[in-house]
């Protein structure tokens, strides 16, 4: 893949991220810096498309990304993302007063993920069997989960949860950052979903688990900034932070 293909891939998967429409040569034009003609971007996209990084859902319409080119897009074109002062002061302050109620961290945690992702949260602590979900709702309202046969997949999964985190923590090292694509899912039951998975231990030495879930076309980098930010809060340590990315 040269650069400028590069650029078009990153592209296309930003304003597919925003819009959850596919995008053509003249979309991409007109939010991107690039200066080829539309012809140019045409062909380069067909490229992309042979070589598996974007598929066109029908024949009059643009393309989105696959698999594979969010798998490119977020290991060569992803840039970081850090979350704002007001952001990371609101997650502080809320953690600290409900601390002090004695408040249930895991739902808490579940429940502030949510509010500043706008997706479903999951947050667990694995030793006790304790899992806490929010922001289904907003879920729902996402394009790629009209389908009721989408929602009871996801449905199901969350539902086992519990019962999947070994074989997701037995793919991890302490301390790392992983994605997992599509197939790549070690949850066979959403195996259309992608998930972000970073193990850590809090000062207590539970294990539990954080979790982000959203269409594939999440903002991967905001979501990655977030969970690592409330990972660094909770002390690192036995927990997991998981961001689930549904198809």
């Amino acid at each position: 893949m040269n650069e400028r293909q590069q650029d078009i891939l990153s592209a296309v998967v930003e304003l597919y991220t925003k819009s959850a429409l596919p995008v053509g040569s003249e979309a991409l034009l007109q939010h991107s810096r690039l200066s080829v003609s539309s012809a140019t971007v045409r062909n380069d996209m067909a490229t992309l498309e042979e070589e598996g990084f974007l598929y066109q859902p029908h024949v009059s319409s643009g393309r989105i990304p696959t698999d594979k080119g969010y798998r490119f897009y977020i290991e060569h074109g992803m840039k970081e993302e850090f979350l704002s002062k007001a952001e990371e002061a609101h997650l502080k302050k809320e953690l600290l007063v409900l601390e002090a109620r004695h408040a249930r961290l895991a739902r808490t945690t579940a429940k502030l993920l949510s509010a500043l992702s706008g997706s479903l949260a999951v947050s667990g602590v694995v030793n006790r069997d304790e899992f806490y979900d929010f922001g289904m709702k907003e879920l729902m309202e996402e394009p790629e989960f009209q389908q009721l046969d989408e929602v009871c997949r996801l449905v199901e999964a969350l539902d086992s949860i519990d019962e999947k985190l070994d074989t997701i923590l037995s793919r991890m090292r302490d301390g790392e950052t992983k994605i997992f694509i599509g197939s790549e899912n070690p949850i066979a039951e959403i195996s259309n979903c992608s998930m972000v998975v970073s193990p850590y231990r809090n000062a207590e030495g539970d294990r539990g688990v954080l979790a982000i879930i959203g269409p594939k076309r999440m903002r991967y980098a905001k979501n990655k900034s977030l969970l690592d930010y409330m990972k660094r809060i909770l002390g690192g340590g036995g927990a997991a932070i998981v961001i689930f990315v549904a198809l």
